[in-house]
């Protein structure tokens, strides 16, 4: 079974800074691709950012330059550092978890965490 934790939402200025962390337990298989997606309200959930094992990566292309997701295995982590934040960034952001099959494909693994909630001012 696998668990997927979010932390570090929060309210922050246009132009600020966060970083979001998701504690990860399950089986090496279930968690070869980790992903953020993100959601606004009345708006499709849309993937953020995906990391592979090996610390392979692909961003969409609205935070490229300005988000970086990183993993730590030994401490089960994947972290979500977003620079220069716009309003338009204002959603909540799921941890996600697949197999390696999910790296491929536009597919979301089939394991979510919670969800935090990241707000950007106005």
């Amino acid at each position: 079974q696998v668990r997927l934790v979010e932390s570090g939402g929060g309210l922050v200025q246009p132009g600020g800074t966060l970083k979001l962390s998701c504690a990860v337990s399950g089986s090496s298989f279930s968690t070869a691709v980790l992903a953020w997606y993100r959601q606004a309200p009345e708006q499709q959930r849309e993937l953020v950012a995906k990391i592979g094992r090996s610390g392979n990566t692909r961003y969409a292309d609205y935070v490229k330059g300005r988000f970086t997701i990183a993993r730590d295995n030994a401490k089960n982590t994947v972290s979500l550092q977003m620079d220069n934040l716009a309003p338009d960034d204002t959603a909540v952001y799921y941890c996600n978890s697949g197999a390696v099959t999910h790296w491929a494909t536009p597919t979301p693994g089939p394991y979510w965490g919670q969800g935090t909630q990241v707000t950007v001012s106005s």
